[in-house]
């Protein structure tokens, strides 16, 4: 992975410690679309499954990574597709 997708690794584990954390960089899907930048790291999946979530709604769990990583999502971050669930 690269510099950002480490960046946000850190970060979502620094504020969740998850069970399970992937991020994908989908940039190569994007290239020649809006947000696409040169190297990529413009556009990330990320599944992420921790006991924080746990009693929140899927809009709050949302809210809750956009505010761990509001750096990378006003700069370098065009897109972020996010599925966090709590512990089964």
């Amino acid at each position: 992975m690269g510099v950002i997708a480490d960046r946000i690794r850190k970060k979502l584990e620094t504020a969740f410690a998850p069970a399970r954390l992937e991020i994908t960089d989908d940039s190569d899907k994007h290239h020649g679309h809006a947000g696409s930048r040169e190297g990529g790291e413009s556009h990330f999946t990320l599944l992420i499954e921790s006991a924080a979530f746990a009693g929140t709604s899927r809009v709050d769990r949302q809210r809750m990574i956009n505010k761990v990583l509001a750096e990378e999502l006003a700069g370098p971050v065009h897109a972020l597709s996010i599925r966090a669930e709590a512990p089964q």
